[in-house]
C-alpha cells in the first residue's frame, strides 16, 4: 500500500468514526516511535482536507538518560519542520512510581494522560490522538482475556473514547514502518520495547510470534476479527437492554415531558430508583439479565463503573421474599427483589455531603484473616499502615486523585466527568483525603492503594454516620 492510500485509508476510518468535525483542534502524543511519528505527519498532510488545526505534545519520561533527550530533540525538530505547536513536559517517572506504590509503566501512563488534557486545553483542542494501532489492539485483547474480561473487555480498544481518537486503529505495525520509510522518514527506537519486563512486552515479543509461528500466521487477524464480534455483541445487548428498559422500567425517564406539571419531582424519583417486573425479567436469556442490571445501575447512578462481575451475579441471584432479596451495590445503591418486581434504588438515609449533622468516625485495629470486609457502602476499611500524613475530610481541591485498577492515577475531575456527576453538585461531595490523594469518594468509590491486603497489619475504619450521637 503506497502513501497515497494508506492516507486514505485513515481519513475515511477518521471520517467514519467522526473522530474530528471541522474547525476542531486535534492533539498529537508524540514519542518519537514510529506510531506516533507517523500519526503526526499523517495529521498534519489531512489537516487542510479535514478542516482540523494539529498541536503536538512530548513527554519526556527522564528513564532512559540520553536516549530520552535524543527523543525529545528529535520530537522538537520534527515538530519545528512542520511548523506543529508542540509542548513538552519533563517528569521524573521512577520517583513518581515509587511515591505511589505503582510500576512505572503505570506511572508513566497516568501522567502522560494527566499532560495531554493540560495541553488540549492549552492548544484548545477538542480531540486527542493516540498512536494506537491493529498489533497494539490484539495485545490489550489477549491482555483483557487474560485477565478475565467479559465481551467489552474483549472488544479491544475503540477508536473513539471520550476525547480520545484513535486514527491509526485501521493500521498494523508494519504497514506505518512501510509509510514512513516509503517518504524517507526516520523515527526513534525505544530501547525498552525489546524487553520483556512488562507483560504486554511478553506478549508483543513472545507470545504473538510464538503462536504466528506455531499455530496460525494470521492469528493477529483473527484476534481482531473475535474483538469485532465482541464489540458488536456487547453493543447489541445494549441497545437490547435499554430497549426493554424503555418499554417496560417502572420510572422511565422518557416519561418526564417538558413543560410536564411536576417535572422536577419526577426527575428526582427516576434517579432515585427504578425498577422492572419480574415476569419481564424472568424470561430473558440470562446474558441479557445481566446487561439489563447494568442498565438499571446506570439508570440510577450515571455510570457503569465499579460494577463487576460479582455484583451483576448477586442482583440475578436474588430470589424474592422468603429467600435473598437484597443486594449491595456500589454508589449508595441496592438492589430489591419483591413478589413483583426488581428494583435498583438509593439507599434510604444515605448522607450525600450536605447536611452538616453527618459524622465521621474512625478508628484503628489489629487485621486478622477471619475478619470479613465490611460490604456497606459508607463504612471502610483501610490500610493504614500506608497511611503517612494526617487524614481530613473536606471538599474537593484541584489536583485531587486516587488510584484504580492496576495503580493507574485518576484525576478526581475526571472521575466526576466519567461518573456524569452534575457540576453543581460536585462541590458537595465529601471526600477522606490524605493530602492530594483521595482515599474516599464519600458514596462512590476508594482508592485503590489504600485497600487491604494481605500484607495489611491494621485497619482503619472510617464510618459515616447520620444523625446519630456518637458523643
Amino acid at each position: 500500500m503506497d502513501g497515497q492510500a494508506l492516507r486514505m485509508r485513515i481519513k475515511e476510518y477518521m471520517k467514519a468514526h467522526r473522530m474530528a468535525e471541522e474547525g476542531e483542534g486535534v492533539l498529537a502524543a508524540v514519542s518519537g516511535g514510529a506510531d506516533s511519528v507517523c500519526l503526526l505527519w499523517v495529521l498534519h498532510e489531512l489537516s487542510e482536507e479535514l478542516g482540523i488545526h494539529v498541536a503536538a505534545f512530548h513527554l519526556n519520561h527522564g528513564l532512559r538518560g540520553e536516549e530520552a533527550d535524543r527523543d525529545e530533540a528529535y520530537v522538537r525538530a520534527l515538530c519545528g519542520k512542520l511548523s506543529v505547536p508542540l509542548s513538552v513536559v519533563r517528569e521524573n517517572v521512577a520517583e513518581y512510581a515509587a511515591a505511589h506504590g505503582i510500576s512505572e509503566e503505570e506511572a508513566g501512563r497516568n501522567l502522560r494522560y494527566f499532560h495531554l488534557e493540560q495541553a488540549a486545553r492549552q492548544f484548545s483542542c477538542e480531540k486527542t490522538a493516540t498512536a494506537h494501532h491493529k498489533d497494539d489492539n490484539a495485545e490489550t485483547i489477549l491482555l483483557n482475556m487474560f485477565r478475565g474480561s467479559g465481551l467489552r473487555g474483549l472488544g479491544g480498544i475503540r477508536p473513539v473514547r471520550d476525547t480520545i481518537i484513535r486514527p491509526l486503529l485501521c493500521l498494523t505495525r508494519e504497514e506505518i514502518e512501510a509509510y514512513l520509510r516509503e517518504k524517507g522518514i526516520s523515527w526513534c527506537e525505544d530501547s525498552t520495547n525489546g524487553e520483556c519486563r512488562y507483560a504486554r512486552n511478553k506478549i508483543r515479543n513472545e507470545l504473538l510470534p510464538w503462536v504466528g509461528e506455531n499455530i496460525n500466521d494470521r492469528a493477529r487477524e483473527h484476534i481482531l476479527n473475535t474483538a469485532s464480534l465482541a464489540s458488536r455483541a456487547d453493543a447489541y445487548f445494549s441497545c437490547q437492554a435499554e430497549t426493554i428498559l424503555s418499554e417496560e422500567a417502572a420510572f422511565p425517564e422518557a416519561a418526564i415531558l417538558p413543560g410536564e406539571a411536576g417535572v422536577p419531582a419526577k426527575r428526582a424519583e427516576a434517579r432515585q430508583k427504578v425498577s422492572i417486573r419480574t415476569a419481564v425479567f424472568d424470561k430473558q436469556p440470562d446474558i441479557l439479565k445481566e446487561y439489563l442490571v447494568r442498565a438499571m445501575i446506570s439508570r440510577v447512578s450515571g455510570s457503569q463503573k465499579d460494577i463487576s462481575s460479582r455484583h451483576i451475579e448477586a442482583v440475578c441471584s436474588l430470589k424474592g421474599p422468603g429467600g435473598g432479596c437484597e443486594a449491595m451495590l456500589p454508589y449508595g445503591l441496592k438492589a430489591l427483589r419483591g413478589y413483583e418486581t426488581l428494583e435498583i434504588r438509593k439507599q434510604e438515609g444515605i448522607p450525600d455531603g450536605k447536611e452538616d449533622h453527618t459524622r465521621v468516625v474512625m478508628r484503628t485495629f489489629s487485621w486478622k484473616k477471619d475478619l470479613e470486609i465490611p460490604k456497606n457502602q459508607y463504612t471502610k476499611w483501610f490500610d493504614y499502615d500506608k497511611i503517612k500524613d494526617t487524614l481530613s475530610v473536606r471538599n474537593r481541591k484541584s489536583g485531587d486523585y486516587f488510584l484504580i485498577s492496576g495503580g493507574k492515577r485518576k484525576l478526581l475531575k475526571r472521575f466526576f466527568i466519567d461518573e456524569k456527576i452534575p457540576e453543581e453538585r460536585r462541590e458537595s461531595i465529601k471526600l477522606l483525603a490524605e493530602g492530594s490523594h483521595v482515599l474516599w469518594v464519600i458514596g462512590y468509590r476508594i482508592s485503590e492503594y489504600y485497600k487491604i491486603t494481605n500484607t495489611t497489619r491494621t485497619i482503619l475504619e472510617v464510618k459515616i454516620c447520620k444523625g446519630e450521637d456518637h458523643g
